[in-house]
């Protein structure tokens, strides 16, 4: 594994452990779901295109 893959993959286990503590925290009082659910979206779309920039070069010969 590169450094650079290994940077990217910290950055989502980072984005996992924000999805799980941020809505149990911050978002505490917000009594609606869709609250948690839109972070969640959110989050998820990052990781997508987190994992295109780590995958775009697979299979290249360097």
């Amino acid at each position: 594994m590169k450094a650079n893959e290994g940077k990217w993959a910290l950055a989502i286990l980072f984005i996992i452990i924000l999805a799980y503590v941020l809505p149990y925290t911050i978002f505490t009082n917000v009594a609606k779901w869709y609250g948690s659910f839109l972070l969640w979206i959110v989050l998820a779309l990052i990781v997508f295109i987190i994992n295109y920039f780590l995958t775009k070069d697979w299979g290249k010969e360097e």
